[in-house]
């Protein structure tokens, strides 16, 4: 026994008999898990920024291809002339064989500025329109073959925006009606072309371009002119906001390269509010079928895993079945006993908005039934309990317990659908996009709805543009301009859609138990 005045033993602090973990240094990254905070931050950062670079990407192309750039005329050592607007520049290495069989002025002129740039070279793309006469849009000028003084700006030179045939560059010499004059000389043709009203539509404008020839432009055709080296900052905003004007509001001309896409827009908003209209409602009754009614076995969890699959089949696939199934077999069938006087040429058994509303809805199905049952299953099952205590039935528990506070994820679901079926384009192509289609689906004509047409879709547009089009590099900035228009939609589209899904979340959050 030990006596009263004898202390204890103690375990030394840090030891396993002090009840506390052995110390670790203070330092240690692993220890508080830091390197996976920065490896998931980083991914994310990355994320945002590849995100926030193509978004700013398609936004900066798209928001200058409106905005009137000079027109220059570039006359090279062979005598030729390029007059038109610059719409790209770019450094490449050319070939030394060609170059060395250019004159002894363009070959010093090369062999100078590759001296000065590692072997590279400048040259510009020029949009030389005038396709009546030289049969090319566009031509490639490098630096050194312009001749001694071969790059001006001609004062007066015109940019001529026409119904057909592309733009038109030159200086404006008379306004011809018949065989008088009505004015003469670049400035008089100006003012006249800035109020149409003082000319007659028969009058044609003859214009001198850059090689010295010579051309009547009728003044019915041309949709706008303007002197492009003439403007300040104000006239070219005028010629910018103009443009956004024309393209927000006009139909598509020049085989879509020109004009506007209002009629793009309008169909593919209605198609897509369509879409959307068709498949919340059967995504929600799916979802709650499977999650509040179904017996969860084995062919349930088969049902679950066909959903699944479903979001991961290809698109075209889709546009295959609505081909088939709607527009051949339904629509087919509805001709054939209402519209049977119109055969041969059918009327529903074709594409229209509705077969493609319907495609897309049956697209983005899985999407919705997936958010929905993620959203039912977040509600507490005490809610669902307490509302059983009271003698509330299974269906007046859904409906005024469980669906209202899961409404925020059935918007997010169709939130997800609308982002993705606006911008599907391969099942469009089959079963009703088409590249004109002068009448719209809803119009002011009896009976105001016309689900059988067909339609003109953004997506569809983007593609025919670029890779439809006679011209690749004229549609080019269209291609930007539509892409950033599309993107601009769908945000406002889910920016409505979010904005509607806090309200329902305001609304139905209730209090806690």
């Amino acid at each position: 026994m030990s006596g009263h005045g004898e202390q204890p033993s103690r375990p030394r602090a840090g030891g396993v008999a002090s009840g506390r973990l052995p110390s670790r240094p203070a330092n240690a990254l692993l220890s508080r898990n830091e390197p996976m905070v920065w490896l998931t931050g980083g991914g994310l950062v990355v994320g945002l920024l590849m995100v926030a670079a193509l978004v700013s990407f398609v936004f900066w192309q798209g928001f200058v291809t409106f905005w009137p750039g000079p027109v220059l005329t570039l006359t090279t050592h062979d005598g030729r002339v390029a007059m038109g607007e610059v719409t790209r520049t770019e450094r490449y290495l050319p070939d030394p064989t060609a170059v060395a069989a250019l004159g002894p002025e363009a070959t010093a002129a090369a062999v100078a500025e590759m001296a000065s740039d590692d072997g590279r070279v400048r040259r510009r793309l020029v949009r030389t329109g005038n396709f009546e006469l030289s049969g090319e849009h566009f031509r490639w000028v490098e630096d050194f073959q312009l001749a001694k003084g071969g790059e001006i700006r001609e004062p007066w030179a015109f940019v001529f925006e026409r119904m057909s045939w592309g733009r038109f560059y030159g200086v404006p010499e008379a306004c011809v009606l018949g065989d008088s004059a009505v004015a003469t000389g670049p400035e008089a043709v100006s003012a006249l072309l800035r109020d149409r009203s003082s000319a007659d539509a028969e009058a044609v404008i003859r214009v001198r371009t850059g090689d010295g020839a010579l051309a009547d432009l009728p003044l019915a055709t041309i949709v706008r002119a303007y002197p492009a080296n003439h403007l300040g900052v104000g006239g070219r905003l005028g010629v910018y906001v103009s443009r956004w004007h024309e393209f927000l509001t006009a139909e598509p001309r020049e085989a879509n390269s020109e004009g506007g896409v209002f009629p793009a827009i309008f169909g593919t908003v209605v198609m897509t509010l369509g879409m959307t209209l068709l498949v919340v409602p059967f995504g929600v009754m799916a979802a709650l079928y499977l999650r509040e009614y179904a017996t969860q076995g084995w062919l349930t969890s088969i049902v679950r895993i066909s959903i699944n699959n479903l979001a991961g089949v290809p698109s075209i696939v889709f546009g295959v079945f609505g081909l088939g199934f709607f527009s051949y077999m339904v629509g087919g069938s509805i001709d054939a006993v209402f519209f049977a006087d119109k055969l041969p040429n059918p009327t529903y058994g074709t594409g229209g908005i509705m077969w493609a509303s319907l495609t897309l809805a049956l697209l983005t199905l899985p999407v919705v039934i997936v958010a929905t049952e993620e959203a039912l299953a977040a509600v507490p099952t005490s809610m669902r309990e307490g509302s059983f205590a009271c003698g509330a039935t299974q269906w007046q528990t859904i409906r005024r317990v469980v669906l209202p506070r899961a409404l925020p994820g059935v918007m997010t679901g169709a939130i997800l659908a609308m982002a993705r079926g606006a911008g599907e384009v391969a099942p469009l192509m089959l079963v009703g996009a088409v590249k004109l289609a002068p009448e719209l689906p809803v119009d002011l004509h009896f009976p105001f709805v016309h689900p059988e047409r067909s339609f003109m879709h953004l997506g569809f547009h983007i593609y025919d543009l670029g890779f439809q089009s006679q011209n690749s590099e004229a549609a080019k900035p269209m291609v930007f301009t539509t892409t950033m228009l599309l993107m601009a939609i769908v945000l406002l589209l889910n920016a409505a859609a979010i904005w509607f899904r806090s309200r329902l979340g305001r609304g139905g959050s209730g209090s806690k138990f």
